[in-house]
């Protein structure tokens, strides 16, 4: 009974999503104006265009005395959210349930005492057809180190 209460608990583990399955992040050592723009640069040089920026950072801020927090989480962080027409829909093509990975979105952020650099992360796609999207991903997060 114990062997099969310790299989069980097992196999439940494995479907859980680890960080590292779900999202890619990766440290750079620049600062976070200049990563950002890397990021925004990266975007538009293979014809895509940025749709929204969501200040993070600033709505935690603004929110937190509200509800009573006072933990600062970011120094500075945004997600840049973008897309592009074709790669989506040859995505949603392949399987329709990838509506979920429109628009795609990097975030660049940098942590309170944390003078390691800038961090980009962004979600990682999952199934065989959103490999394309990952392939993006990262590409435009990888500029952000050079």
């Amino acid at each position: 009974m114990r062997r099969l209460a310790v299989l069980i608990a097992l196999a439940l583990s494995a479907g859980l999503a680890t960080a590292e399955d779900w999202a890619v992040r990766l440290q750079v050592a620049g600062s976070f104006a200049d990563t950002r723009e890397s990021i925004v640069l990266a975007i538009e040089n293979r014809g895509l265009v940025v749709n929204y920026t969501s200040h993070i950072a600033d709505m935690l801020e603004r929110t937190g005395a509200d509800i009573g927090a006072r933990r600062r989480v970011f120094e500075q962080a945004e997600i840049i959210e973008f897309c592009s027409a074709g790669l989506s829909r040859k995505m949603m093509e392949a399987d329709p349930h990838n509506v979920v990975l429109c628009p795609f979105a990097i975030s660049v952020y940098t942590l309170p005492g944390d003078k390691g650099g800038t961090w980009v992360a962004y979600r990682r796609p999952q199934g065989k057809s959103a490999t394309m999207v990952e392939d993006l991903l990262k590409e435009i997060a990888g500029e952000a180190g050079r």
